[in-house]
């Protein structure tokens, strides 16, 4: 009786969370609190690089790199599961349910456990072999090289046990602890620096200690933090059959659209090798990084957004995920477009400025990545729809076909000379076909009224392109000086935020920015 009161409690606070601005001050504080440890991560990030590679040498930088990459390459199987552990701890933690919730993480944390002992034996066998037998070590360097490799293995197992605790922090919509504990990590980041460069040891193993060592300490931090927080991470033996279902059968279906956008990615690439040669290769690599950095700015806000969706649907209430989809919508592609179109337009400055010498046909291809990442995030937020119901089998094997076709789509139209435009033409129709097909599912699972969502869509597609189409104009009129860039882009901001705030977003959506940004000031 007491497990059914707790549980229509909180339903109670849950819904009434719709009607007060308590979940919009969650979700802009969680926003923010991503924003400032990707900042971090960001800044450090490009410091560190520099230095490890100033300190280990082209060399040794590349080893930890390849050899690192032989575990990494394992981890689709974790980020698959992830995905079903994040959801299904949401699902049951707006449903209120607390000794479900404890058996859900007990049992993910299992099944994590399962995956990393996978993975340790793939990669002391396989992997090892791989090692030894493929892969190109300098001479001299292989002992180092299985440092690196050891510390990697211990590490990746690590970091997959650690998916529950950080599916919990996300279900709880407690985002600034990440922000907290970054901080903590890049300390650490820059001491290893330090100690790599007074150190006595060989540079590449040392640097692997240190890292796995940094590793170990973020992740106890994470573990202690959520221990003590969470009432349901008290860790028990229970083998719930429906549960352990449940989790195998939606990343299953997750693993499906995994290895087809893998397929995809690889594919497509070894076709470009094998028609325009390595030089294209890396174009693709610069388009891409480009394109996830900007991409790095929505999905932060998508990452706040996504548990209110879930919970508002664990306990029925479809009307307020409907209009919180479409917020996420309005506010997500609103907040791409602004940095993406004064990217897209002075992409050949950013280049110059970035690599100095940048491959030839970078800016066209960046230009392309931008485009194609865009309906990738119309894509993804339709999806945590779809994911909230846990019916996710012809989403991902529909996903999965679409992916797979593409580098035979590919290779089909450089045999008839048709070029590299079509290739990224096709990666761009693919993902406005599996928008369309989200939107399907989405109506077939939800029985939402998906015409709000078209509507918003065509909205923002109309709106992006005309703020574009501007930015372009104002780019072929000022003479293209550095002060001018500035400007540009600064005109071009200006402009998108004026269209998307005027025609976009309704009164009361207007209302609540200017309400989330009052909120972001106080906290």
């Amino acid at each position: 009786m007491s497990e059914k009161l707790k549980q229509n409690n909180s339903q109670t606070n849950l819904q009434e969370q719709s009607e007060t601005p308590t979940s919009n001050k969650r979700i802009a504080k969680n926003a923010l609190m991503l924003y400032i440890r990707m900042f971090l991560t960001m800044i450090v990030g490009l410091y560190t690089s520099r230095v490890v590679l100033a300190t280990l040498g082209v060399e040794d930088y590349g080893i930890f790199g390849v050899v690192g990459g032989v575990v990494a390459m394992m981890g689709f199987l974790n980020a698959s599961m992830s995905g079903a552990t994040s959801r299904f701890l949401t699902f049951e933690l707006g449903r209120g349910n607390q000794k479900r919730l404890a058996e859900m993480f007990s049992s993910a944390l299992i099944v994590h456990i399962g995956i990393a002992l996978i993975v340790f034996v793939l990669a002391e066998t396989v992997g090892l072999w791989f090692l030894c037998n493929k892969l190109v070590i300098p001479e001299g360097r292989m002992t180092a090289a299985h440092w690196v490799y050891q510390c990697s293995i211990l590490s990746a197992m690590l970091t997959i046990t650690q998916a529950p605790y950080n599916a919990s922090i996300i279900a709880h919509e407690k985002m600034g602890i990440y922000a907290y504990i970054e901080i903590l990590n890049v300390t650490l980041k820059l001491l290893i620096v330090y100690l790599l460069v007074i150190g006595d040891l060989d540079k590449l193993i040392l640097y692997a200690i240190l890292h796995l060592v940094v590793t170990i300490i973020v992740l106890l931090t994470y573990r202690i933090y959520c221990i003590r927080k969470f009432e349901e991470i008290k860790f028990q033996w229970t083998w719930d059959k429906g549960i352990i279902k449940s989790l195998l059968s939606f990343s299953t279906w997750n693993i499906f659209s995994n290895v087809g956008w893998m397929f995809q990615h690889h594919g497509t690439n070894f076709v470009i090798n094998f028609f325009l040669g390595v030089a294209m290769n890396a174009a693709v690599s610069i388009g891409l990084t480009v394109a996830n950095t900007i991409n790095n700015f929505a999905s932060n806000v998508m990452t706040a957004f996504r548990p209110q969706i879930i919970k508002f649907w664990a306990i029925g209430q479809k009307d307020d995920m409907q209009r919180l989809t479409v917020l996420a919508l309005k506010v997500i592609c609103s907040i791409y477009c602004f940095v993406a179109i004064p990217c897209f337009v002075e992409i050949d400055n950013v280049l110059k400025l970035w690599l100095e010498k940048p491959p030839e046909s970078s800016s066209i291809v960046c230009r392309y990545f931008i485009l194609i990442i865009f309906f990738e995030i119309i894509k993804n937020i339709l999806t945590i729809n779809v994911h909230a119901t846990g019916k996710v089998k012809f989403l991902s094997m529909t996903a999965c076909i679409l992916y797979v076709l593409i580098p035979f789509i590919v290779y089909g139209f450089f045999l008839i000379g048709l070029g590299i435009d079509m290739a990224f033409l096709t990666l761009l129709l693919t993902n406005v076909i599996l928008c369309l097909s989200n939107l399907l599912f989405v109506k077939i699972y939800t029985g939402l009224n998906v015409f709000k969502y078209i509507t918003t869509i065509v909205y923002i597609v109309i709106l992006a392109t005309l703020s574009l189409t501007s930015s372009l104009l104002i780019k072929r009129l000022i003479p293209d000086t550095y002060v001018n860039i500035i400007t540009n882009t600064i005109i071009s901001i200006a402009l998108s935020s004026f269209l998307f705030y005027t025609f976009l977003l309704n009164k009361q959506q207007r209302l609540q920015i200017i309400n989330r940004i009052r909120m972001i000031k106080k906290i």
